[in-house]
């Protein structure tokens, strides 16, 4: 395989069966240069069932702010399974009647089809034009076109940032200060292990969230391109200064900081762990603010909750003010139905979504927002402000990966943290798994 081939590859995490046959439709449907679509009669939105706050926010904007849009352009939302989405996608595209906005699909290979055939709008040009790019939060943007090869093929409707959520109590309690460096937090893991406090809580069962803290260490010593080398070829994750980012992670778990059978530990119950008082960190996205604003779920209390950004590795390429993100399941909009009537929307959108969607659901987009919102607690005031001054964010651990590298990176984790898989071994297996999509 080539690298030009292999870095495409890595960057859509594997060209699926199903994009295959998206692919097919779209050259039959003439891709780009098939009839354009008839000026559309509602703002049809197509997006999963499972998401409720996208089109819960619009439907309170249709009623509200964009009632005048929404009179001249009616909000009409239909929803499908997740697990549905790209086969609806998929057949839609082929028959030239993708709706005005859509969810982007599971894969980013399969947006990249649409927007490279000429489907998808090209949304910065279009928000350029309307006048509101400057609406967009630009490390949401930075971590859109980070996805997207460079280019602003989604709207932000989410934005999540992630870093350590800690036990500020527990912290004071130990006279424990807020790690900064890599060095600083190990010494605090030992120092609250010492006291009888479970220093982290992760669900090995799920993976990601013990690969998000390799990704981590790899952003601060090699900097924010190390993953996009190894998705280009110009890094093998099986190189040393990659293999060290497993073993600091490995090591964690070889002290016991992440408590007994982490590798039979779910989301929830690492979640509970933390907002329970029984461990003392948390690596998360900014989605947990949610759960901690619940009291029913935070017995710790939301005042007691702090966010620190992973610590830098000393002498490392990174920056500490660098921070993972992503933004959920894209949505996108149409480039043949995006005419003036879908601009007004699009505009009254990106003028109004972020405040209401703080507002009513406590939900972080990647629009701006009205400084003078009140934040349901401390720590979200915290991650809005960080949100805000953001300029440059970087991936996730297997953002960039095939899909089988993502597998196996997620299932393996937990052996890599109870010693069942050497670090080596562990990056041998996720480098064969890319170099072989």
């Amino acid at each position: 395989m080539t690298a030009s081939s292999r870095a495409r590859g890595a960057r859509v995490a594997g060209l699926t069966a199903g994009a295959t046959a998206m692919a097919l439709l779209v050259s039959a449907c003439g891709g780009a240069g098939g009839a354009p679509a008839s000026s559309p009669s509602r703002f049809s939105y197509l997006t999963n069932t499972e998401n409720t706050t996208v089109k819960t926010a619009l439907t309170t904007l249709s009623q509200g702010a964009c009632a005048a849009q929404n009179k001249a352009l009616p909000l009409k939302v239909e929803s499908v399974p997740q697990t549905s989405l790209d086969q609806k996608l998929q057949l839609l595209a082929g028959q030239n009647a993708l709706p005005v906005q859509f969810a982007a699909g599971n894969s980013t290979d399969l947006t990249e089809r649409l927007y490279d055939s000429g489907q998808i709008a090209d949304l910065e040009k279009e928000l350029k034009s309307l006048g509101v790019y400057d609406r967009l939060e630009p490390g949401a943007v930075s971590t859109v076109k980070a996805l997207f090869g460079g280019k602003l093929e989604v709207l932000p409707y989410e934005y999540n940032i992630e870093g350590i959520f800690y036990n500020k109590k527990t912290f004071q309690e130990n006279g424990i200060a807020v790690p900064a460096t890599w060095p600083e937090l190990v010494e605090a893991a030992a120092e609250l292990r010492a006291a009888g406090v479970q220093p982290f809580s992760a669900s090995g069962e799920q993976g990601w969230p013990l690969t998000r803290l390799i990704s981590g260490y790899l952003y601060r010593s090699l900097g924010p391109a190390a993953l996009r080398k190894v998705a280009d070829d110009k890094a093998k994750l099986t190189d040393a200064e990659y293999v060290k980012a497993a073993e600091e992670v490995a090591a964690l778990g070889a002290k016991g900081y992440f408590g007994k059978g982490v590798g039979s530990i779910d989301y929830d119950t690492a979640f509970n762990q933390f907002l329970t008082g029984r461990a003392a960190m948390f690596y998360m996205g900014s989605w947990a603010l949610t759960n901690i604003a619940d009291p029913k779920q935070d017995k710790i209390g939301a005042e007691n909750v702090g966010f620190m950004p992973f610590p830098a590795v000393p002498g490392g390429r990174g920056s500490i003010d660098q921070y993972p993100s992503n933004v959920g399941l894209a949505m996108t909009l149409g480039a043949k139905t995006f005419d003036g009537k879908v601009g007004d929307w699009v505009t009254c959108i990106a003028e109004n979504y972020g405040d209401t969607a703080l507002k009513d659901q406590g939900s972080i987009s990647g629009f701006r927002t009205d400084e003078k919102i009140e934040n349901a607690n401390a720590v979200t005031g915290q991650i809005r402000r960080t949100i805000g001054e953001s300029r440059r964010n970087v991936l996730w651990f297997e953002a960039l990966f095939s899909t089988k590298a993502t597998k196996l990176s997620q299932t393996s984790a937990a052996s890599l943290v109870n010693g069942s898989l050497s670090p080596a071994d562990f990056m041998k297996l996720l480098q064969d798994a890319n170099d072989s999509d």
